[in-house]
């Protein structure tokens, strides 16, 4: 079975940092989820929040990501991973979903 999202150690790390430097309370989570739009079609949404009714959880390291039903059929098998080199910095998505790409790296068709 594949999972939703396999979030690597450096993105489960970066989560944490982020969540304790914006003091998010007990029960926030990240949620990703994909909207409409980008160069591409589709984008990365990432934002702090709480469970809602239909939400999964994705847990890996110590963290826990939630994830609506409709994301999840663009998502399953992605990669979340943070990045922090020379071209730049942040969270990358590795999408076996996607056919497409655009350049800065948070768009992307199916």
């Amino acid at each position: 079975m594949i999972s939703i999202i396999d979030i690597t150690e450096n993105a489960a790390k970066e989560i944490k940092k982020i969540r304790g430097a914006e003091n998010r309370p007990e029960g926030e989570n990240l949620r990703v989820s994909i909207v409409g739009g980008g160069c591409s079609g589709f984008s990365y949404h990432l934002e702090f929040g709480s469970k809602k009714e239909g939400d999964m959880i994705v847990s890996a390291h110590d963290v826990e990501l939630l994830v609506d039903s409709k994301s999840a059929l663009f998502l399953s098998g992605t990669q979340l991973d943070f990045t922090s080199g020379l071209n730049g910095k942040g969270f990358e998505f590795s999408n076996p979903n996607a056919t497409r790409t655009c350049g800065c790296g948070s768009s992307f068709a199916v």
